[in-house]
């Protein structure tokens, strides 16, 4: 057989040889294309999704970290008011009645002296308790202490008749001032007007000071007369208001001590006990009225407010120029 017989074919095509089509190559260079940006998205979608996820929680631990505070707040208050102590009656005894109990100042009975709590101790322990926890003569409630719980009071009532010749239990909880009310009623109601006689005390210059018989003025009433309160001198339609105002709240409560030099308070009318505190300005005046100083309980045992303790207090200092 010669070479011419079976000619050999140079133009073969080499992709035929593999069984490859050109549509095939082409399909698979996109598909090759394709595959890994498909694999990005997918990659970009599950990182995104991790990150919404994170960023919920940082939302859910920020919204936590708002109310914190709030509820913090409320769950120690609440353990505060859980963990007070009450102060027991010698304790009551030695930070708000001994200025007068301790030496018998005002009228007070005395601690100790068994004559003077005798009357006392026959009224019996209720009518002690509602006299000490709304106040009686010289003597303002609570002593002056407005913040004493009740049965704090009934404490200091209980230790200072017991060691003054009384028997009585030590108060519980609840007996402060739950069967003592029936007993002040009926003393309100028993209780004689004070007479002209009653509402003139001697002074020490021999004069008659007379009491103020005006009731005391409810505190809107006072808020509303020393609504103007200013500590600068001088006249007008203003000024006289404000010492109006001051004498109404003087003639309820501070006459009890300044009007006869009480617990070394400084007398009105007297020009030289006032002169140290006038030097010290009206501010610091006010200051210690408001904290109390000495035998004077906060506000003067009052509940008076800062402009009508101002304005007290300026008309004492102008009656005593």
């Amino acid at each position: 057989m010669s070479n011419s017989d079976h000619p050999l074919d140079h133009h073969t095509d080499p992709d035929a040889k593999l069984g490859v089509s050109p549509q095939q190559l082409v399909l698979g260079a996109v598909l090759a294309l394709l595959v890994p940006i498909a694999l990005v998205i997918m990659a970009v979608n599950l990182y995104s999704n991790s990150q919404a996820g994170k960023s919920s929680d940082r939302y859910n631990e920020a919204v936590v970290a708002r109310i914190q505070p709030v509820a913090g707040f409320a769950v120690a208050q609440a353990e505060a008011e859980g963990e007070k102590t009450l102060k027991s009656g010698e304790d009551v005894y030695n930070s708000t009645c001994a200025a007068c109990h301790g030496s018998g100042v005002a009228g007070a009975p005395k601690l100790g002296d068994n004559g003077d709590w005798a009357p006392y101790i026959a009224d019996g322990y209720d009518t002690m308790l509602q006299v000490a926890l709304t106040g009686k003569g010289a003597m303002p409630a609570k002593g002056g202490n407005t913040s004493l719980d009740d049965l704090e009071v009934a404490r200091a009532v209980v230790y200072m008749a017991n060691k003054s010749g009384a028997d009585f239990a030590e108060p519980e909880a609840g007996d402060a001032a739950g069967d003592s009310a029936p007993a002040a009623a009926k003393e309100a109601e028993s209780e004689p007007k004070p007479t002209d006689a009653d509402l003139v005390t001697n002074s020490d210059d021999g004069k008659a000071d007379v009491k103020s018989e005006e009731a005391p003025a409810s505190e809107s009433e006072q808020a509303a007369d020393a609504k103007a309160a200013v500590t600068t001198s001088g006249g007008g339609e203003l000024y006289a208001e404000t010492l109006a105002a001051g004498k109404k709240l003087y003639d309820s409560m501070c006459f009890t001590c300044h009007a006869s030099g009480l617990l070394n308070a400084p007398k009105v009318g007297d020009k030289d006990s006032w002169a140290p505190y006038v030097e010290t300005g009206m501010d610091t005046m006010l200051a210690k009225a408001i904290q109390g100083v000495g035998a004077m309980p906060p506000r003067g045992g009052s509940q008076a407010s800062d402009d009508e303790l101002r304005a007290a207090i300026q008309y004492m200092v102008d009656e005593s120029q």
